[in-house]
């Protein structure tokens, strides 16, 4: 098994001093950076990633212009992410396996159903992740939303339920991502492609350019599916 890098490390110590020592409580923030890190023994950009894949997996929350904070249900998580190198890419694996089935044809319904409103947001959602990826800003919450936008302009009950699933396999996509940057300009692609077939509610289009993009993601992080 591939020992952990550096900042997995750092986030599985960081996570142990919010879960098992119980150090910070849920809802309390974090020291500042510089401390942190010097507490850590690691250095800033480190401690930046292990932060940004405990914020993927719901144990910390980023509050722009006040800190980093200790998620207020962080004592009814899983410890996701964190056990053998195998169960996270077989979590991995399964979340994409579902999302290739119904992704693609709820962007198929969205060019159908979705109001002008909701694809003015599903575009407006979609210019938000490329922006943070042309900034070189963490895209987490951005590509969240966007998906979150096209499911709901399916307007289909039973596929807004599986927005949860959507969530922790984006976050988890991209915090874990080796290739984090060829999975970026992935996305940057894919996502044009797929917003210009949203627009002009071409349903055919747009469920093979989700699909493509999905193929793209589990390409960069190694994924195989049957």
């Amino acid at each position: 098994m591939k020992k952990p890098n550096l900042s997995q490390q750092t986030a599985r110590r960081l996570y142990n001093l919010v879960a098992a020592e119980k150090k910070f409580a849920p809802g309390e923030k974090l020291p500042n950076e510089v401390e942190l890190s010097r507490e850590l023994g690691v250095s800033r950009a480190t401690l930046r990633e292990a932060i940004r894949e405990l914020v993927s997996q719901g144990v910390l929350e980023v509050r722009r212009g006040l800190g980093t904070f200790v998620s207020p249900q962080v004592g009814q998580l899983e410890d996701f992410g964190f056990s053998a190198l195998e169960q996270l890419r077989g979590q991995l694996q399964d979340l994409f396996e579902l999302r290739s089935i119904f992704e693609p044809r709820a962007a198929a319904l969205a060019c159908r159903r979705a109001t002008e409103e909701e694809l003015r947001d599903i575009w407006a959602r979609g210019k938000d992740v490329e922006a943070c990826i042309l900034a070189g800003q963490d895209r987490t919450q951005a590509d969240r939303a966007f998906h979150a936008a096209i499911v709901r302009g399916a307007h289909n009950e039973f596929m807004s339920r599986l927005l949860p699933i959507i969530d922790q396999a984006v976050g988890t996509a991209i915090a874990s991502g080796e290739r984090r940057e060829a999975l970026a300009q992935a996305t940057l692609r894919d996502h044009a492609l797929l917003l210009e077939f949203i627009q002009k509610r071409d349903g055919e289009g747009a469920q093979h350019a989700m699909a493509i993009h999905l193929r793209h993601a589990m390409d960069e992080m190694g994924l195989e599916i049957d």
